[in-house]
């Protein structure tokens, strides 16, 4: 289910939440300038309509010790639905993989990795991608630097 019209008041709510997830609905209500009712209201039925999608806690990657973020172009032998499936688990199932996307283009999939340093990038790319059996090709390219990473989404453009 999706909300069809999003106004002024679901939009300044999606973006304070995206600022800070755990803000209380009171201050949430007067930052919108709606009563905490009425607030609440409005963020369970974007909950509802799965338009906000969880909760969770943002860490800092380098932080944790997971200084190396790696980019791989996965290209597939058997362009199929069963194949894509296939793929899409198996790099789901592997907990260095952040992030996936079946792309148009010269690759088939996009994924990306956390990992905490460059040696760890070997078992990741042999052990796992690698040994998935469809993929026939994979390009690798390491971030130098992240200014941003999952930022928050352009609320104000949703109509």
């Amino acid at each position: 289910m999706h909300m069809d019209r999003f106004d002024a008041v679901d939009r300044a709510i999606l973006r304070r939440l995206q600022i800070d997830g755990r803000v209380p609905n009171n201050e949430l209500a007067e930052a919108v300038r709606l009563s905490p009712s009425a607030c609440l209201r409005r963020v369970r039925a974007l909950e509802s309509a799965g338009v906000i999608a969880g909760y969770r806690a943002e860490l800092d990657p380098a932080k944790a010790g997971l200084g190396l973020t790696v980019f791989l172009e996965l290209k597939v032998n058997n362009h199929s639905a069963e194949t894509a499936r296939e793929v899409e688990e198996t790099l789901l199932g592997i907990p260095a993989v952040v992030a996936c996307h079946l792309v148009t283009g010269s690759a088939d999939f996009f994924a990306e990795g956390v990992l905490p340093d460059l040696p760890s990038y070997e078992p990741l790319l042999l052990k796992h991608v690698l040994a998935i059996p469809t993929v026939v090709d994979v390009r690798s390219s390491f971030a130098i630097r992240t200014m941003r990473s999952r930022g928050p989404l352009p609320v104000d453009q949703l109509s």
